[in-house]
């Protein structure tokens, strides 16, 4: 399919007509696409940066409502496991989003499309792009399409979020501050590798790797949890 054919496609998928069908253009568009088309065209990642405030609110909004005797960290928990980047993926699988996506040659001939980071960027991007387009309600109405409707408090860890666990086990004793270095990161633009170290005042107490900077930082989240044997 060419660029107007996967727009259109997608806007069936998702159930959503744009009026400006610009703003979808920038939202399917990976940053190496853009940058062999500096011209005319610009990344994703602003709108990335406005979807995933989007996606928090509609969410927050929707447990808020939904689980009214449950407390604010059993709140945060799930919703830190319905936004997280393996629930983004998950869901964007549901609308074939990496199908959709517009990427550099690079990218592409190194599976781009399969990578989480990528489609889940793209996932909060299509929310803005929506948003923008629509208002806030479409916008609701495009994320609450994804959520589970058998969802409960207790069955909300479909995604597990190491990090959010981390921080609750952390949080018991305040005087403790907990933090997240990047190590370091190696490869090419389109395949980048990244190390992060958790550290708990000061001290390193996890390391983790991964192809983004949440994967690595929920992997040293899970080895910080390992080695206190909550894992």
């Amino acid at each position: 399919m060419n660029e107007q054919e996967k727009m259109k496609d997608l806007q069936r998928l998702i159930g959503y007509k744009f009026k400006n069908e610009n703003l979808l253009y920038e939202a399917l568009s990976h940053s190496s696409f853009a940058n062999e088309n500096k011209k005319t065209r610009r990344s994703n990642e602003r709108l990335e940066f406005l979807g995933d405030s989007v996606l928090s609110i509609a969410v927050s909004d929707y447990i808020f409502k939904h689980f009214t005797h449950i407390p604010e960290g059993e709140l945060t928990k799930l919703r830190a496991s319905l936004v997280c980047e393996n629930a983004l993926f998950e869901f964007s699988k549901r609308i074939k989003l990496g199908e959709h996506i517009f990427l550099g040659k690079g990218e592409e001939m190194t599976g781009g499309r399969e990578r989480p980071s990528i489609v889940s960027d793209a996932f909060e991007a299509v929310i803005a792009a929506i948003y923008l387009d629509g208002g806030m309600e479409k916008a609701r109405e495009y994320v609450l399409s994804f959520i589970p409707k058998d969802i409960t408090p207790a069955g909300g860890k479909a995604f597990h979020d190491y990090k959010t666990e981390l921080q609750e086990v952390i949080q018991r004793n305040p005087e403790e501050k907990i933090e997240y270095f990047l190590k370091g990161e190696s490869g090419p633009d389109h395949d980048k590798h990244f190390d992060v170290q958790v550290l708990l005042n000061g001290m390193v107490i996890g390391e983790g790797s991964g192809k983004s900077k949440k994967n690595a930082e929920q992997a040293a989240a899970r080895e910080a949890l390992r080695l206190m044997g909550l894992e």
